[in-house]
């Protein structure tokens, strides 16, 4: 029979453990194959788990076995804040899933300004802002100026993919960590922003429809500017959300160019629209109809009720297929990429080159195997 080697571990770093993962204590017992009761033991210095137990428990709640043996929690990150809309009578909550993404997100953060400082360099600068004052057409010219994307780029690029990625690269190159995050319900985040300064971070849920995610790129980054990060609802409609829409709507479809469209020009007063003719303004420029319909409200080329009608039914459609699996099989090079961004991946590598990582520190913190670096360096290192 095995011996049961017990774990002396610090109760109360199992508690943080568990609640710092979203988790109560049926659910984790649950998931550790324990009964309430027991990991109540643990928690409390009454029992302790077994090796094997404590490693599992390591799993489930995403942290090292170190941890469990530390003195006090490690001094982390307050709570985000929640800018979702509440549901029912409580507060909308965050899933063990989304406080990991949120935890990932600060913690690769974290690596990233340390990699930057291993290399002799400091962090790009980010020095707009704004406040909710600011007029969000106004503002959103200086958010084009910053990240230097004019519109005749933006509408030579590919509606989708090609969009969503050179957008992403615009906001990488301008100092903004952009991830994906993975396994999060669409229901519960479309995005959320971390606004500490330098290296502010922008995460955006894969499960989305790629127009979606673009929008959610610029409505995050209107967060930043006001240095609110936090969990979003990009469909509230009271306060700062209503705000960050505003402007990402602007920025994405700018005023002066939409009302020059000859679609638009050759209305002569007809508020009524058909989704041929605001698909075309979409695709123009890699925007959802929704995105598209509103910038034709703010234009006064339509009605608040025909506006409302269409938007009815383009959310509709939207929940039907918004979390339908998108394509095929991805590589995992493709899908750490996808997940970490270029600007995080390259500056990983670097580091590794100049020796000041290990190999090993490069598949923890791309999450990969390490014989898919070799196409993670070719894609991230290959000319414009």
């Amino acid at each position: 029979m095995a011996e049961r080697i017990e774990a002396f571990v610090n109760p109360a770093m199992l508690a943080w453990a568990r609640q710092s993962a979203s988790m109560d204590i049926e659910t984790a017992a649950k998931k550790a194959n324990v009964k309430p009761e027991r990991l109540a033991l643990w928690e409390g210095d009454d029992a302790r788990p077994t090796i094997t137990q404590l490693r599992n428990l390591g799993k489930i709640y995403k942290r090292p076995i170190a941890v469990f043996y530390l003195p006090e929690p490690p001094s982390g990150y307050q709570p985000m804040r929640d800018f979702r809309r509440l549901r029912g009578d409580g507060a909308a909550g965050e899933s063990p899933e989304l406080a990991f993404e949120i935890r990932h997100a600060n913690a690769r953060r974290e690596i990233a300004l340390e990699l930057i400082a291993a290399l002799g360099e400091e962090p790009a600068e980010f020095s707009l802002a704004a406040t909710m004052s600011a007029d969000a057409e106004v503002l959103s010219r200086e958010i084009r100026a910053f990240l230097e994307i004019g519109i005749e780029t933006q509408t030579s690029w590919k509606p989708g993919y090609d969009s969503f990625n050179a957008w992403r690269a615009a906001f990488e190159n301008a100092g903004i960590l952009v991830f994906q995050a993975s396994g999060v319900p669409i229901e519960e985040m479309r995005g959320f922003s971390i606004s500490d300064m330098p290296l502010p971070v922008i995460v955006v849920n894969n499960k989305d429809v790629v127009n979606g995610r673009i929008f959610t790129l610029f409505h995050e980054l209107a967060h930043i500017l006001l240095r609110e990060g936090g969990i979003c609802d990009l469909y509230d409609d009271a306060g700062i959300e209503v705000f960050c829409n505003r402007v990402a709507g602007a920025t994405l479809i700018p005023r002066e160019s939409l009302a020059s469209e000859e679609v638009v020009t050759s209305k002569s007063g007809d508020v009524h629209w058909s989704d041929h003719e605001i698909r075309a303004i979409a695709n123009k420029y890699g925007v959802s109809r929704e995105v598209a319909l509103r910038r034709i409200l703010v234009v006064g080329r339509t009605t608040e009720i025909f506006y409302r009608r269409k938007r009815k039914q383009y959310q509709e459609e939207y929940s039907i297929h918004a979390n339908k699996k998108q394509g095929g099989p991805v590589p995992p090079y493709r899908r750490a990429l996808s997940r970490n961004g270029y600007s995080f991946a390259r500056l990983v590598l670097r580091n590794y080159y100049q020796d000041y990582i290990t190999a090993g520190d490069v598949s923890e913190f791309l999450d990969v195997r390490l014989k898919h670096i070799p196409n993670i360096d070719a894609a991230v290192f290959q000319p414009s």
